[in-house]
């Protein structure tokens, strides 16, 4: 091996081989006449306060609304604290306690294109000689669609990250895609090429090597690195949304299934015009306008996918999930506005998370984009793991339904199973709830979910009960959701018997060790993860 890939290699680090086997379930046909269409719509760091039918007051979101007017509203539904561990955790229907923990490899592999030392085809040469070889009865989320004759695609933000392969797409299932192999060259929005199938697509016209990414905190050497638009002509957004409707158009004679990882709004913020809904709106800043035009993009975005299928005659026998990947994130902190990081805007005070905990209003976030709830992204507070989940299928799902039950991002796998027909035996973490979307009852449902983050992991059960972990200050906190959706009062001491079965079941989902290997080399591997992921 010569020196130049051993050096590349060193940097490589894995966070453990594919979660352990837990439970499995054994899918059968829907017995539909005809399979339906399936359209999932993931987005990106979208705090389920930002949505017009959560509450939001400042950014109008009529499409994605229209969706919850039309088909089946979650209202408890959770997703994992970070990009990369949620992706992963949809995609192979496995939540992320387990001790054996996903493959993850650093991102910005594909920087070293821009910069000559590596072509795209040695770069995916090198990640497949260190990842691990994928046995054969792992099933994905892409495989499962492929399997039942479905005409598959992914476009955007591709996998989960950090750096991903073309032969990586394939045995996920993936008959086409079209985006970004890497999640940190994913936080620009010009990119100078993306990945289709295989191959490396220039950009014309956008040349700069990190994507246009820009910076934050706002000042004006940022505001002015942001506007600066030489070598940002197409936004990627743009490019994706094009490909998008072309594969409907394409498969609309097909049964097809269009997964959808957008970038927006995850930031830094970068969008080619303020949307007119913002240009005087004087509760806002510049950048906050631009934030708050990533939303609204993300919502036209919606209402396209919804006319094209509505012109092509196919919406009715189409299912359109619209959820997102975790909890909200500050992209327009601002010196005296909103700041970085997160601090209370009245004491200046660093939130903690246990004795201070983060919310909009103390922090002055003027969207509140966790709608109320307390913690952010990257936290296991309500704030950084309840997501919005939305699911229309006009054929087989009654318009205006609200559901409280239980779900986990983990639960889509099996859910597509079963809608699709797939036949096969399937091991899962996750509980389809086809019968729950069509009316038919609800089925096997979850005791609780559980998800880990960087403090520790947190479940919450069916009855409302939640226990969160901080293990670094060794804090177990105990809430009942239903009449504290806020967190704030912590019930440990209250109630000590309920603390304890929370703890013990919460031990047994996370398989014992995981505890013990959880800040192994003095925390290396969460420290890695948090610089690729910032």
């Amino acid at each position: 091996m010569n020196r130049k890939v051993f050096l590349f290699l060193t940097v490589i680090v894995l966070l453990g081989f594919f979660p352990c086997c837990k439970q499995i379930t054994e899918q059968t046909s829907t017995k539909d006449d005809k399979k339906p269409n399936i359209i999932l719509i993931y987005a990106d760091d979208l705090g389920i306060g930002l949505l017009g039918h959560e509450g939001q007051k400042i950014i109008k979101t009529p499409n994605i609304d229209q969706l919850v007017k039309e088909g089946l509203h979650f209202t408890n539904a959770y997703s994992n604290m970070l990009c990369a561990p949620a992706r992963a955790s949809l995609i192979t229907g496995m939540h992320d306690c387990h001790s054996k923990k996903f493959e993850i490899t650093p991102g910005a592999m594909y920087n070293k294109i821009s910069t000559e030392e590596f072509s795209h085809e040695e770069i995916g040469s090198i990640l497949e000689s260190v990842l691990s070889p994928i046995p054969e009865e792992y099933v994905f989320l892409g495989q499962v669609a492929k399997e039942a004759e479905y005409r598959t695609t992914q476009i955007g933000k591709l996998e989960w990250g950090f750096s991903t392969t073309h032969q990586q797409m394939e045995r996920h299932g993936w008959e086409s895609y079209y985006g970004y192999l890497d999640h940190v060259r994913a936080h620009g929005f010009y990119p100078p090429f993306l990945f289709e199938n295989g191959n490396l697509v220039p950009i014309e016209g956008n040349t700069l090597w990190n994507s246009g990414k820009s910076s934050e905190p706002e000042t004006p050497e940022n505001y002015k690195e942001r506007k600066h638009m030489e070598g940002k002509e197409h936004y990627s957004q743009n490019l994706f949304m094009d490909k998008a409707l072309d594969f409907i158009d394409t498969n609309k004679d097909s049964s097809f299934f269009l997964y959808f990882p957008t970038q927006l709004p995850h930031g830094p913020v970068a969008v080619p015009n303020i949307h007119p809904d913002f240009l005087d709106d004087n509760r806002l800043t510049q950048i906050e306008k631009e934030y708050a035009s990533m939303v609204k993009m993300l919502d036209d975005n919606v209402g396209e996918i919804m006319q094209k299928l509505k012109e092509l005659s196919i919406d009715e026998n189409t299912m359109v999930i619209f959820t997102a990947d975790n909890g909200h994130e500050i992209y327009y902190a601002q010196k005296g506005r909103i700041e970085k990081p997160y601090t209370n805007i009245k004491t200046g005070e660093r939130f903690d998370n246990i004795e201070h905990k983060y919310y909009s209003d103390l922090s002055g976030d003027v969207f509140d984009g966790n709608g109320g709830r307390a913690g952010m992204k990257r936290s296991n507070l309500q704030g950084g793991i309840q997501v919005p989940l939305i699911v229309r299928w006009p054929a087989k799902i009654e318009a205006g339904r609200t559901s409280s039950r239980l779900i986990a991002n983990y639960d889509l796998l099996a859910t597509l199973a079963e809608t699709t027909g797939f036949s096969r035996s399937i091991t899962t973490d996750g509980i389809s709830f086809y019968d729950e979307l069509i009316n038919r009852g609800k089925g096997e449902e979850h005791e609780f979910v559980v998800y880990s983050s960087y403090t520790g992991p947190t479940l919450i059960s069916d009855e409302g009960w939640k226990i969160r972990t901080d293990l670094e200050k060794g804090v177990f906190e105990l809430f009942y959701l239903p009449d504290d959706f806020k967190e704030e009062k912590d019930l440990s001491e209250q109630r000590p018997e309920k603390l304890k079965e929370l703890k013990s079941k919460l031990l047994e989902a996370c398989e014992g060790d995981f505890f013990n290997g959880l800040f192994s080399n003095n925390g290396s591997i969460l420290k890695v993860a948090k610089r690729e992921n910032r």
